[in-house]
């Protein structure tokens, strides 16, 4: 009977135990990582292939993902404020600026972790298990600077451009609903979009985006590179590496606007 009402507590302070463990954890990996940088602590070549992927290979669906989200930024927006003389002048304003501080950054952050996160998860995982990074360091190669690093700075370096792509395509699909399906003059709505954004919202862009690639990134090759035994420990590490991505980009979302609000 004792065991039975002490169970829940049991099982509560294990729960916090390996909360605690995981920070920690990740918190040792970031700095062996930060410590791994460098102008000469990487191949270049690597770098440009993970670029190639990162970026190259995210930009359909990224820009199909911004081009939809835009059209119905546009027609929310437009019903939302009533569909008057009021709604042909803000709906522009409210598209740029929701694409631009928002879900721009958001949209193509998850699905860069979708897609990248998945990725490197399981090629690294993999490469766990079959102890091909073991044998790196039994070669005195120092498996973070080869197989790490080149996958971090590529989502840091790849994700802001595809966010600028996002942003246009975006405000375009704001455009073409607006124009072809509501009724409000182009012009109109093109001036209100470019009138309505600031230098604070192209940095808050930029900030959310490098944030939310290095996050990404950061996720997809820690959970990799601490992959379990066996194909299920790569199942694990690859749906792991997708989660507490989309939750780190969340949750780091509200911090970094409310450090601009």
């Amino acid at each position: 009977m004792r065991n039975v009402l002490l169970r829940p507590f049991a099982d509560l302070g294990s729960a916090v135990l390996w909360i605690i463990h995981e920070i920690g954890a990740l918190a040792l990996f970031t700095g062996r990582l930060l410590q791994s940088m460098g102008p000469r602590s990487f191949c270049r070549t690597s770098l440009a292939s993970q670029c190639v992927f990162v970026g190259v290979g995210s930009i359909p669906l990224v820009l199909l993902t911004a081009l939809f989200t835009g059209g119905v930024l546009a027609l929310q927006s437009y019903h939302g404020l009533g569909g008057g003389p009021l709604s042909n002048t803000q709906v522009g304003r409210l598209v740029s600026l929701s694409m631009l501080r928002e879900l721009g950054p958001v949209l193509a952050g998850l699905m860069l972790a979708s897609r990248v996160g998945a990725a490197m998860a399981a090629e690294l995982g993999t490469m766990r298990v079959t102890e091909q990074i073991d044998a790196l360091v039994t070669l005195a190669t120092n498996p973070l600077r080869y197989l790490v690093v080149p996958r971090v700075l590529a989502c840091l370096l790849m994700l802001p451009l595809l966010v600028v792509l996002a942003n246009t395509l975006g405000i375009l699909g704001g455009w073409f609903v607006a124009v072809n399906s509501l009724g409000i003059d182009g012009q109109s709505f093109m001036n209100a979009a470019y009138s309505a954004i600031t230098t604070e919202d192209l940095l808050m862009g930029v900030v959310k985006a490098a944030s939310f690639g290095f996050l990404v990134g950061l996720m997809a090759t820690y959970h990799g590179f601490n992959a379990g035994n066996g194909a299920a420990g790569v199942g694990t590490a690859t749906t792991r590496a997708v989660v507490y991505g989309a939750v780190a980009i969340l949750v780091s979302d509200y911090f970094i606007t409310a450090a601009f609000v």
